[in-house]
């Protein structure tokens, strides 16, 4: 019996889209079943306020207009007066890892040497470092590689 309804055609698609053949068979079968005339008249009035509603032009008021211009207005002297906001938001994780390194760089380089012993001073040796490596009017004979290394270097300590 429930095939012979025709309530599975009126759900399945809009009355727009029913053809002439499914219209007849619509209006036969709700001539005898009072359950589908009234589904088919639901359908009806829905199709005709569905076409209503789709024709009705909505406009804000100007009201509203005015708030949500203003609204953008206010954002975008916002966002344009602190450009380097901006640019600190964007590349905030970047800027702050720099900063981090150079200040580590930092500590290393001032600390850490403070804290190295040299193995003799320079002025033991009778000569500096820049002597041995800039002094262009001696000879290479002169200067043996020992020298130069010790210079630079230092002595290392004898073994114990």
């Amino acid at each position: 019996m429930k095939d012979k309804h025709i309530i599975n055609l009126i759900e399945n698609a809009p009355l727009a889209r029913l053809d002439e053949a499914e219209l007849a068979r619509v209006r036969a079968h709700t001539s005898n079943c009072s359950k589908c005339l009234s589904a088919f008249q639901a359908a009806q009035v829905s199709s005709l306020l569905l076409k209503e509603r789709v024709t009705a032009e909505f406009e804000p008021t100007p009201f509203f207009q005015t708030r949500v211009m203003a609204r953008l207005r206010e954002r975008q002297a916002a966002n344009d007066g602190w450009a380097f906001g901006r640019m600190w938001r964007a590349a905030g994780a970047l800027a702050s890892s720099m900063a981090a390194a150079v200040a580590l760089l930092a500590v290393f380089t001032f600390v850490v040497p403070e804290n190295q012993v040299t193995s003799q001073p320079v002025s033991s040796l009778g000569y500096s470092a820049e002597e041995v490596i800039l002094d262009q009017t001696s000879s290479l004979d002169e200067t043996s590689d020992n020298q130069t290394l010790t210079t630079i270097y230092g002595e290392d300590e004898p073994s114990r």
